[in-house]
This record gives C-alpha cells, structure tokens and sequence, in this order.
C-alpha cells in the first residue's frame, strides 16, 4: 500500500468508466486501487498522432482486451473497454474503411462493454459518415454506444449526436454521452440518455462544477469520469470528486450513485461487466506474465495477495 493510501477500514469501491490506461502507469494503477478504485472502462480512442496502417489499430485493440486486462488485475483493479474508431482518425477514409472491417471481430470479445468512443471532432463529412455506420454496428450487435461529444460547437455537436442515435432508433437509455458541460446536460437527461462527465484538471468538467451539477440536477443517469490519458489529468479524478461531495455536504448516497452505481447501472447492460466481478475476482499473483512479460521490473518481489483479503473491509459509499 502507497504511502497516502486511505486505511483499510475507510476505504470505499468506484468505478472509473472512462480513462486511458495503456497511457498510464502501474504507479497510477497502484494509486486507484489504494483510493477504492475496483474497475475501469478504458474506451478506444485517439494515441495523440494519426495511426497510418491497419495493423497500428490491430495492435492497439489486442492490447485493450489482452495486456491491459492481464496488467490491470496484477493490481487488483478489474479492466473493461470499449472499441470503435475515434472521430479524428475517421477522417482518414480509406484507413478508416479498414478500420470498421475490424470492429465486428473486437467488438465480440470479452469484457468489451460499448461500441466506442464514437461521434465528432470537427463534425466533418467524414466524421458523421463513420459515426452512422457504427451506430448501425451497434444495432446490429446489440450492444451499448458510447459518445464522444466536441470540444468545439459542443452544444450543437451533442445534439446532433443524439439526433443521429434517435435516427437509429437506439434506445437512450443504451448510450452514454460523455464529456458533458452545464451547456449540454440538461438536453441530455431530457432526451433519456445517460450523461457522463470527465473529471479534467483546469479543462473539461472541473469537480467543483461537478458537485454544482449534481445539486442541481440530481443524481438520475449522471456519473463521473477521469478520461485520463497521456495528457495533463488525473487518474483519481472520480474518488476526489466523489470526496469533495461530501465535503461540500451533498449526501453519501449521491456520491454512491454517480460514482459507482450508475455507471454499474449503465455498462451493466452489455452483460460483460458486473460487481461480483470484483467482489470475487481471482487471487493477485504477480509471478504470472502474460505472453512472456511480468509487471515487475528491477528484482522487485512479486506481489501475492487474496483479493478477499482487501475486499473484506471494502465497502460502497453508504
């Protein structure tokens, strides 16, 4: 346990459903699971520079449901994803043509929780011709739909991307829209659809205004995210804001539900995730590689732990 790990007694369990980790660390892994993080939802996305072949994104997809999941459980943290191409490589088509030749193969294995994430950049042409296809992929499969909303014309990016899933005939109640503001969500929640917040560091949704958020418009289909990646962010985003509910005197059970309840609520749905996953996970074992590779580094000493162990004084916010 890190040096500012919270005591085994007080420890409470979230969910982080949308970070980076293949950009993250194993102190970062370390860190969330000292702060009760249990699970994490990593989404498919963009790795800061176009991808320029097939077998760049094949290889990114295998690590998302092969070594991350195996890296992720070494420390005690259950990994799920999403697949699907992000709306700034969608404007490379050919590439991109490609890319959906892929997608039904990912999207069937285990643990892959949405098609995601999916939606607009720069709301080009492009752009909307990919998100159409994979919304029409994800009625196929029958599986969740994760969105990513602009980071500019935010608000008319949102609402397109919810006209697009109405034009669909996607039930809301099986899309996520995230990265949210005060200028998107109430539209959201009034669509049905589930609003998602990513907890960002001086951009985005700051937890100060999360906090604001939750007392205005309550707790029903609204749950946080870090979304952190190899930018400037913070891997703990969602047990800081889940903390700082508290101190601004909202209610244990608001911070229960919007940081772990309903993302459980939401991603629960895909069938590939579900909280006895975690209750009951297997032992930690970190003599274990995976395709011939260890976690460990520098003759450290293996970590060799029933989960139970830790679990047992665990408790969701109450």
């Amino acid at each position: 346990m890190s040096e500012n790990a919270t005591p085994r007694d007080e420890r409470t369990m979230y969910i982080d459903p949308h970070v980076h980790m293949v950009s993250r660390t194993t102190d970062d892994y370390e860190a969330m699971r000292d702060a009760g993080v249990v699970a994490v939802i990593e989404p498919a996305f963009w790795l800061g520079q176009p991808r320029t072949n097939i077998g760049a994104f094949q290889h990114y997809f295998n690590m998302l449901v092969g070594w991350e999941r195996f890296r992720a459980a070494q420390f005690g943290i259950r990994h799920y994803c999403t697949i699907g191409l992000n709306a700034k490589e969608a404007n490379n088509e050919p590439l991109a043509e490609e890319v959906m030749d892929l997608l039904p193969l990912y999207a069937a294995k285990e643990g892959v929780v949405a098609i995601g994430e999916i939606g607009y950049d720069d709301m080009t042409d492009a752009e909307e011709r990919f998100f159409h296809e994979q919304l029409d992929l994800a009625k196929e499969l029958d599986m969740l739909v994760l969105v990513h909303t602009p980071h500019r014309n935010k608000k008319e990016g949102t609402s397109r991307s919810m006209d697009l899933c109405e034009e669909h005939n996607l039930d809301p109640t099986r899309v996520i829209i995230d990265h949210n503001n005060e200028e998107t969500v109430e539209e959201v929640l009034d669509r049905g659809f589930w609003a998602a917040f990513t907890i960002y560091p001086e951009t985005k949704m700051g937890n100060e205004r999360m906090v604001e958020i939750v007392r205005e418009y309550g707790t029903e289909r609204i749950f946080v995210d870090s979304a952190a990646d190899w930018g400037v962010s913070d891997p703990l985003g969602v047990p800081k804001t889940a903390q700082l509910m508290l101190e601004r005197g909202l209610p244990k059970e608001a911070a229960r539900t919007v940081c772990y309840d309903n993302p459980l609520a939401a991603y629960g749905q895909s069938g590939q995730i579900a909280e006895e996953d975690w209750l009951n996970p297997p032992a930690i074992d970190q003599r274990q590689v995976y395709s011939g590779n260890s976690v460990l580094r520098g003759g450290r000493d293996p970590v060799v732990e029933d989960p139970a162990d830790r679990r047992k004084d665990s408790i969701i916010i109450e």
